[in-house]
């Protein structure tokens, strides 16, 4: 049984670790070009994940190797930024 107070306590996330984003742009932007200008010579993976049915949005999985909360916090920031949306 899952104590709700334990809900609202932060996950315990040992770094470094490889953290996953899933990232979803309109199907037209270049996700390459975004992230090499976010990642710059860190190495990343990803692959197409989805298209959406109307075929005007895609998703990616993104995995990145994160030193830290920060660094993890920091990147999904500027994927927000330039992206649709993230999770």
């Amino acid at each position: 049984m899952v104590n709700i107070c334990d809900l609202n306590k932060e996950p315990i996330i040992n770094y470094p670790t490889f953290w996953d984003y899933k990232v979803v742009v309109e199907a037209d932007t270049d996700i390459l070009e975004i992230f090499n200008n976010i990642f710059n010579e860190r190495e990343f993976k990803y692959k197409l994940s989805n298209t959406s049915k109307e075929g005007k949005y895609k998703s990616y999985l993104l995995s990145v190797y994160v030193d830290s909360k920060a660094d993890r916090l920091n990147i999904f920031n500027q994927l927000k930024n330039q992206t649709k949306f993230i999770l």
